[in-house]
């Protein structure tokens, strides 16, 4: 769990006055996250989830919060924010940035199966349509250049052959530029634990908080990478196909991104490696911290190095 700003009942509540959700009732600390400070909170008008950005810059905020609202606009079964009084949807509590959006039912699934990732697909296909409309930009914040950022600052705490590992993929992202791809904006974190199910259907897809403008497909090889593996490290094939069949049905995919993918699979596997390893080394101080296991994601990347990726039958 982590939790870098405490907020007490008496200051949610009088925080609470800036907005028109009904007297508050209760209010819990979310375990889960790394990245900023969530409490479930509980008014007489409904169920909210309060976020404290603990490191975001502040004039990326609105980008984050405007998808949001756009997308729930357009029927994606995303958080949507409150505006308080003033009409903005973005505050100030102890001292740091604040937003309220709408808590929405339903539980992550541990153990996916091909149903899951097709319906997966048609989601995160339905996103990105929805998100051609929307007219902010924000590049990729743990794109590239967060990447050589990242490997710098965690070079010094990797043995050589992690440091090996490290710098080729690097260089070989580096000569992967695919400039014709589809693009848009992305989640960029859909794994299980942000994706809410109810009876066999999605219900809910949270923390937008690492969403930015990149390829489409890096957002597919996001989550197959999470939500389709098995246990040795590699894509199980059904659930990858099914992934991708549930997606193309909706957004069909290039012969270019079919290129693309073993290149973007690697990709994705960089990104959360290295954040993970960034986490792990580096960990910011706080009352409650859980960082994941860095090896996890270098498993993931040498098993993509490794091994041809499956693409859709």
């Amino acid at each position: 769990m982590s939790v870098y700003t405490p907020v007490s009942e008496s200051e949610l509540a009088d925080w609470l006055r800036n907005y028109s959700v009904g007297e508050l009732k209760s209010c819990e600390p979310i375990k889960s996250g790394i990245e900023n400070t969530n409490y479930f909170v509980t008014t007489t008008q409904g169920r909210y989830v309060l976020t404290l950005f603990e490191r975001l810059p502040a004039e990326e905020l609105p980008f984050y919060l405007d998808l949001m609202a756009h997308l729930a606009r357009h029927g994606i079964p995303c958080p949507a924010p409150i505006a308080n009084l003033s009409d903005h949807y973005l505050g100030s509590l102890n001292g740091k940035p604040a937003a309220l959006v709408t808590r929405l039912p339903g539980k992550s699934i541990e153990a996916p199966g091909p149903k899951h990732c097709e319906e997966l697909g048609a989601l995160l296909a339905r996103m990105h349509l929805a998100g051609r409309s929307y007219s902010s930009y924000l590049e990729n914040p743990r794109g590239p250049k967060w990447w050589r950022f990242a490997a710098k600052e965690v070079m010094t705490f990797l043995d050589s052959s992690q440091q090996h590992l490290l710098q080729k993929e690097l260089e070989f992202q580096a000569e992967q530029r695919f400039p014709d791809l589809p693009r848009g904006p992305v989640h960029a974190d859909l794994f299980r634990d942000n994706t809410l199910f109810d009876g066999g259907r999605i219900c809910g897809v949270i923390d937008f908080y690492f969403a930015g403008v990149d390829r489409l497909l890096y957002d597919v090889a996001v989550c197959a990478n999470d939500w389709c593996l098995e246990e040795t490290s590699a894509l199980e094939r059904t659930r990858t196909r099914a992934l991708l069949a549930g997606y193309h049905a909706l957004r069909p995919f290039t012969a270019l991104e079919a290129k693309a993918w073993p290149a973007l699979l690697r990709a994705a596997a960089l990104r959360f490696w290295l954040s993970r390893l960034h986490d792990f080394h580096l960990p910011r101080p706080g009352m409650l911290v859980h960082a994941h296991d860095p090896e996890h994601f270098r498993r993931i990347l040498e098993s993509r190095i490794a091994a041809a990726p499956p693409w859709m039958a």
